[in-house]
């Protein structure tokens, strides 16, 4: 287990139970393409339920130099890959289904 996951989830939980979660338009696209009825709410619902298992990395964002924390939870049956930053609350920056793209290198 990754050091500082528990806690990283316990604030993610935290910010989804809040609704204090933003989308970029790019994961907003993303979640309405996912074809499961899925809102921004159901969204929020995913993050209040990742667990460790879920966690499937991190990376630096090129633009900010933010660390970017990539989960890949089951929705609705569906493998989802999830990246998000944490700010004040938290940005969504993808939602959508997993594709196992090999090019981007995951910590």
């Amino acid at each position: 287990m990754a050091i500082g996951l528990p806690r990283l989830l316990k604030r993610v939980h935290r910010l989804a139970v809040q609704r204090r979660v933003r989308f970029t338009l790019k994961a907003r696209q993303e979640l309405a393409a996912l074809g499961a009825g899925l809102d921004e709410e159901d969204a929020c619902d995913v993050l209040a339920g990742l667990g460790v298992a879920d966690f499937a990395g991190r990376l630096v964002s090129e633009g900010t130099g933010e660390w970017m924390y990539v989960f890949k939870p089951l929705v609705a049956g569906t493998p989802v890959y999830l990246k998000l930053v944490l700010r004040e609350g938290c940005l969504i920056v993808s939602f959508h289904e997993d594709e196992g793209d090999p090019d981007e290198e995951v910590l």
